[in-house]
């Protein structure tokens, strides 16, 4: 069986600092036998000499589209905004199997191209399991900049202006710096922040459970809900507005009932002012946090919500949240993606793969014949 080349594309989303492949798993693929091609990024967390050490080839940033159908492209975030059929196998986030706005024609441009996309959201094990997220560290990076945002509300009086947020070199200096905003918020507030960990039990929700108790969070403070807690009644919940942040760490994979309403926003009970929604369905038509509409992002990290009345209320859904700790996150991701990857020369026999290609072309099929042939 032979080795396809893989080919690890350049991020282009503004501030991505992740990487799909480490120095590390690079090296563990090459030695396996895999040829990698590595694009040149000043973006990535990780400097191009590191690769090239290991026996990787660099090429240039951008060059993915041009190189042999049978190259296989790896990346993370979706590809930029352009209407070319793709004609290489794509192994990464696509968002655009859950109705997501724009999915049609997102998808349809693998089919008229011939190519195949693998979903990394929908790689799973034999017993249904992701083999590998980002939900830990999205969830840990979730707390830990709307600890951030209770601090600046409370020292500003306002609901939006959080200044831009830059990735942290290591976890430590993360830790640091929101450690010392707690601090700050609870001298001006009086007391310590309540916080409400939706979906506290997956990989997102200890993720931000953990950050919370790292910056010094009161584990009495800390209200962990998970599938136990919504089963024995459906939303929304009031226990939410009477928390101060809330930080929502659900996988929604089918239609559920608001965790928050619009309407309970004008309640004078309401104490919640910062809502961190990791889950970041935006746009997804059953999103559980209807009171917002746009993604936001690092360097305008909070969006105000209109209330008549109260606190001020922020949400924060930047969806690429893990990269605010861009290394631990690559490192732990891609670790966790390599029995996966190793085994994409006989994908044609893996369920890993050949369970996302038969996802593929089912989506594939749901596609209007019109968006096939644009």
């Amino acid at each position: 069986m032979s080795f396809p080349t893989l080919h690890l594309r350049a991020e282009t989303k503004p501030l991505e600092h992740r990487s799909a492949l480490t120095p590390s798993t690079t090296k563990a693929l090459l030695d396996a036998g895999y040829p990698i091609n590595v694009e040149r990024s000043t973006l990535r967390i990780f400097d191009d000499e590191d690769f090239e050490k290991v026996g990787a080839t660099l090429v240039p940033e951008g060059s993915w589209p041009d190189a042999p159908a049978d190259h296989i492209i790896i990346g993370l975030k979706e590809l930029p905004e352009e209407t070319f059929p793709l004609k290489h196998t794509h192994v990464q986030f696509a968002h655009c199997y859950k109705g997501q706005g724009g999915w049609e024609e997102v998808l349809a441009r693998f089919p008229r191209g011939g190519g195949t996309l693998y979903d990394m959201e929908f790689l799973q094990d034999d017993s249904g399991r992701r083999v590998a997220a980002f939900g830990f560290h999205a969830g840990f990076a979730g707390a830990a900049l709307a600890v951030k945002t209770w601090a600046h509300q409370l020292k500003t009086g306002k609901s939006d202006g959080l200044e831009g947020v830059k990735p942290y070199a290591h976890e430590d200096l993360l830790v640091k710096d929101i450690s010392e905003s707690l601090k700050q918020g609870e001298k001006i507030a009086g007391r310590q922040p309540r916080c409400f960990v939706m979906g506290a039990l997956g990989r997102c929700g200890r993720g931000a459970v953990d950050c919370l108790q790292k910056v010094g969070v009161p584990d009495e403070n800390i209200v962990k809900w998970d599938i136990q807690e919504t089963r024995q009644r459906p939303g929304p919940y009031p226990e939410i507005l009477e928390s101060d942040i809330f930080v929502n760490c659900i996988y929604l994979s089918d239609p559920i009932p608001p965790f928050i309403e619009p309407s309970q926003l004008n309640s004078d009970s309401r104490k919640l002012s910062v809502v961190c929604d990791v889950s970041c369905d935006t746009t997804n038509p059953h999103n559980p946090i209807p009171i917002y509409s746009i993604n936001t992002t690092f360097d305008h990290p909070t969006v105000p919500v209109e209330v008549k009345s109260g606190a001020p209320l922020s949400v924060i859904s930047i969806d690429h949240l893990p990269s605010l700790m861009p290394r631990e996150a690559s490192e732990a991701f891609s670790s966790a993606l390599l029995p996966s990857l190793m085994a994409l020369k006989d994908r044609k026999s893996t369920n890993v793969w050949t369970q996302a290609e038969k996802l593929f072309n089912d989506k594939v099929a749901t596609l209007p014949k019109e968006k096939l042939n644009a």
